[in-house]
């Protein structure tokens, strides 16, 4: 199932981690054809790839589902970015730089996005997002979520028997933008990237009936031995993917 926007507090008990990061950069890309074996090196050596670049703290190269969804059947083009920075313009020379722009060349379809959180709760590998920006005001523009979630063994089956309900949820939501699922390691390390009109609309999602009964039983299953929610306010997105575009930057 997806990993819904609207899991307001970690599934563990663990305590919070340390805020790292100012600003965070989300990249999706559908690699062309011709390009595949350059994107599947990207799960191998993209972390290697990725030491040295200036400002970084954290950097995740992740999976997605077939067709950018959600399911078992892992994509075999789609993959995201997601990286962690200590000041804006360190974000901003890594969009520009080679080695993202290696991903927009070498893609039928791509889409970037700068994030400053508002609210982020657990950790994603023992690490919590530095909040450094105030809740939009409501209406102003629209705000993202990334929420991620290590899945314990023993709770993978009863977890992936709620996707498909949840995935139909999601997708039909009024307001949702955009969602796609994500993951650093097939069926136990999973993520979700959303994009909404309002937190007015994310919020009147998380009150529907497929979505809030996967995360009850999230919480009463304990499902997850790490989580991590967030919340993002978009300073720029732009590109493409699953067929839709997006462009322009936001306050």
């Amino acid at each position: 199932m997806p990993l819904n926007a609207s899991l307001t507090q970690p599934a563990t008990a663990a305590p919070q981690g340390k805020p790292v990061g100012t600003v965070a950069v989300f990249l999706l890309a559908d690699i062309a054809p011709r390009h595949r074996l350059w994107g599947y090196a990207r799960f191998v050596i993209g972390r290697f790839v990725m030491r040295g670049v200036p400002g970084l703290v954290m950097s995740k190269v992740l999976g997605s589902g077939d067709g950018g969804g959600f399911g078992l059947k892992p994509s075999s083009s789609r993959q995201a970015l997601f990286c962690l920075f200590t000041t804006e313009d360190h974000a901003d020379s890594f969009l520009n730089s080679p080695k993202a722009q290696a991903y927009a060349q070498r893609s039928q379809e791509f889409c970037s996005a700068k994030l400053r959180a508002y609210s982020c709760k657990g950790t994603w590998s023992g690490q919590s997002i530095a909040v450094t920006t105030s809740p939009p005001v409501e209406g102003d523009g629209p705000i993202a979520t990334l929420t991620r979630a290590s899945i314990r063994p023993f709770s993978a089956l009863r977890f992936w028997r709620m996707q498909p309900a949840s995935e139909v949820s999601l997708n039909a939501a009024s307001g949702c933008l955009m969602a796609t699922g994500v993951g650093e390691a097939p069926f136990f390390r999973q993520a979700t990237f959303s994009l909404w009109t309002s937190t007015a609309a994310m919020d009147a999602y998380a009150r529907t009936g497929a979505h809030l009964a996967a995360i009850h039983a999230a919480h009463e299953g304990a499902f997850f031995s790490e989580s991590m929610f967030a919340r993002f306010v978009p300073c720029s997105l732009t590109g493409s993917w699953r067929g839709r575009q997006y462009g322009g930057t936001h306050g």
